[in-house]
C-alpha cells in the first residue's frame, strides 16, 4: 500500500480567494509529506510503504457555451473554455504562481458562473519535485540507498509532461477531461528544474518581460545598465539578479521590499557561467526585465523558450546580429522582422512548416516606436536604418559553402532581407506556447556581399551598436508594459478548442 499523506476531499468554491487557499493547503500537505519521507529514507529508516503524494487539481462543470455578449464584454482571448463539459488541471507552486492562478480562477467565475471544485489528483508529485529551492539531501545517499530510490518514492514520468496539449494533438479518452491550461502541474515543474540547471538562477526571479539575444556584449551591457538603476533611489526596478542568484537591490530599499528576493535566497557567483545564464531586472508583480544569452543556435533558442513558457510571460523579444542579405543595407541598420523562413528544424515535429508564423501587431508596434524614440528617427531617416521583412533562421551556420549555394536561391524566393539562427525558432515557440513574440535585429555582416566581420571592425561595430539595440529592446518593454499586459495576449495565438488559462 502506498504511504500517503490524510486525504482532503474536493470541496466547492465561489470565491477565488477560497480555491487558492484549498491548492495551497493540499499541496503544502503533500510536499511536506515527501520531504520529511525522504529525510527519514536518507537517515536509513524502512518506510512502511511506497511515499505518494499527489498533485491538487481545479476543476469546473459547465453545461452551455459562454454567451457572445459576456465574451465581448471580457475583451481577452482567454479565461473562458470553448463549449460544456467538464475540463481540469493539475497545479504546483501556488507559491510562485499565487496570483496567476487567481486571475485564471476570477476569470472562470465571470465567463461561466460556475463553482471552482477544488481536490487531490491522482497525479504523483515526483520527489524530486518537492525540494526546497536550497536542498540536495539526496546527494548524501549511499549508492545502495540511491538505487532503492524508485522503488520507495515517484520519480519524474516523462509520459505524464508532454506538450500535446500546447501542440493541438492531444485527444481526451472517454471519460476524461478536458484540459484547463497548456501544462500539467509535473510539466511545469520539469521545467523550473530545467530553468534553475540552465540559466542558474531560481524561476521565482524571472520577469513577465523576456529579452533573448545571441551574443554576450548585449549582456554586458544589460549588467551594466542594471548595476546603473540600482544606484538610482528613484528607478522603477527593485533589484537586480545574476547568475547563482546574486542579488543587488536599489538603493535605499530595506529588506522584504515588494518585487525584491528575500535574503535567505540570495546566492554566490558561480565559479563557471551556466549554458544560458540569465538576468533580472526586477520590478513589483514580476513586471520587469529577464535577459538570457541563449548562444547562437536553434537547439538553445527551443530549449529554453520549451522552459520560460511554463511561467506565462506577457512577451519575449529577440535582439541580436544578423546577416543581412540585400544590397542596400548597411551594417548597424535594423531589421523589423514581420515573417520567417523556418530552416533551423528543431520544431518540425511540434510545429509543422507550414503553419505560418503571423507578425503581431501590437509587438511590432511597440518596436518600431522604440526604434524612433531611442534613434530620434522618423519618416524616411526611419525607414533608412531599419528594415521591415522576412528573416531566415537556419541550423547550418556555414550555409554560404554548400555546393551550388542552394540555400541562397530559397532565401532570395522568400523575399528574406535577413539571415540568422534563432528568431524563427523563438517566434514559433512563442506561437506555439500563445506567447506573444517580436524580433529585432541588426545587421553584423553581409555575407553575400563580400563584407565580413574583421576583429578591428566587429569590435568597433559592438561598441557603438550594442548599447543603442539593447535600449531600443528596453524602451520596447516599457511601451508594451505600459499598454496593458492583458491586451498582448492574441487571439491569433488561440486555437478552435482552446484551453481557458492564459
Amino acid at each position: 500500500m502506498p504511504y500517503m499523506p490524510p486525504f482532503i476531499a474536493p470541496t466547492r468554491h465561489t470565491e477565488p480567494e477560497s480555491a487558492l487557499a484549498q491548492v495551497r493547503q493540499i499541496y503544502a500537505q503533500g510536499v511536506n509529506h515527501l520531504r520529511d519521507a525522504m529525510q527519514r529514507f536518507v537517515a536509513g529508516e524502512t518506510l512502511p510503504g511506497h511515499v505518494r503524494a499527489c498533485y491538487p487539481f481545479v476543476r469546473i462543470h459547465t453545461e452551455t457555451a459562454v454567451p457572445q455578449e459576456v465574451l465581448e464584454n471580457l475583451g481577452l482571448s482567454y479565461g473562458f473554455v470553448s463549449g460544456a463539459g467538464r475540463f481540469e488541471t493539475t497545479l504546483t507552486r501556488p507559491d510562485l504562481y499565487g496570483n496567476y492562478y487567481l486571475e485564471q480562477f476570477r476569470l472562470l467565475r465571470q465567463s461561466h458562473g460556475v463553482e471552482l471544485e477544488v481536490g487531490t489528483s491522482t497525479q504523483p508529485i515526483p520527489v524530486h519535485f518537492s525540494f526546497a529551492e536550497n536542498d540536495h539531501i539526496e546527494g548524501t545517499l549511499t549508492p545502495e540507498r540511491r538505487a532503492m530510490l524508485r522503488d520507495q518514492f515517484d520519480l519524474p514520468d516523462l509520459g505524464s509532461m508532454d506538450d500535446g496539449i500546447a501542440n493541438g494533438t492531444w485527444r481526451a479518452q472517454p471519460g476524461e477531461p478536458q484540459p484547463l491550461s497548456l501544462f500539467t502541474a509535473a510539466r511545469v515543474d520539469y521545467s523550473l528544474h530545467r530553468l534553475r540547471h540552465y540559466t542558474g538562477t531560481a524561476p521565482d526571479w524571472f520577469q513577465n518581460f523576456v529579452l533573448f539575444t545571441n551574443y554576450q556584449f548585449y549582456i554586458d551591457e544589460f549588467v551594466r545598465l542594471g548595476h546603473e538603476e540600482m544606484a538610482k533611489a528613484d528607478s522603477d526596478y527593485s533589484a537586480f539578479v545574476e547568475p547563482g542568484n546574486v542579488v543587488t537591490r536599489r538603493a535605499g530599499l530595506g529588506s522584504g521590499a515588494p518585487g525584491t528576493p528575500p535574503e535567505d535566497l540570495w546566492g554566490h557567483a558561480p565559479p563557471r557561467l551556466p549554458q544560458m545564464p540569465a538576468y533580472h531586472l526586477m520590478r513589483p508583480n514580476h513586471t520587469g526585465i529577464t535577459m538570457v544569452n541563449i548562444g547562437v543556435g536553434p537547439a538553445n533558442a527551443k530549449t529554453i523558450t520549451d522552459h520560460i513558457a511554463v511561467l506565462r510571460p506577457h512577451a519575449w523579444l529577440m535582439l541580436g546580429h544578423c546577416a543581412g542579405l540585400r544590397s542596400s543595407q548597411q551594417l548597424g541598420d535594423y531589421v523589423l522582422a514581420h515573417a520567417y523562413v523556418r530552416e533551423d528544424h528543431v520544431l518540425d515535429e511540434e510545429l509543422p512548416v507550414w503553419v505560418p508564423i503571423p507578425a503581431l501587431a501590437e509587438i511590432q508596434l511597440a518596436l518600431e516606436k522604440a526604434v524612433a524614440d531611442v534613434t530620434r528617427c522618423e519618416g524616411a531617416a526611419l525607414k533608412r536604418i531599419m528594415r521591415t521583412g522576412t528573416v531566415a533562421s537556419t541550423d547550418n551556420r556555414n550555409w554560404e559553402l554548400l555546393p551550388g549555394n542552394e540555400p541562397q536561391r530559397r532565401f532570395s524566393q522568400s523575399r528574406a532581407v535577413a539571415l540568422d539562427m534563432e528568431s524563427a525558432t523563438i517566434a514559433a515557440n512563442g506561437f506555439r506556447f500563445r506567447v506573444p513574440y517580436g524580433t529585432l535585429l541588426c545587421v553584423s555582416d553581409k555575407p553575400l556581399h563580400g563584407e565580413i566581420k574583421l576583429p578591428g571592425m566587429a569590435n568597433q561595430f559592438y561598441r557603438e551598436r550594442v548599447d543603442q539595440h539593447l535600449r531600443i529592446g528596453m524602451r520596447a518593454i516599457e511601451i508594451l508594459r505600459a499598454g496593458g499586459s492583458q491586451r498582448l495576449h492574441s487571439r491569433k495565438l488561440r486555437a478552435f478548442d482552446e484551453v481557458a488559462f492564459q
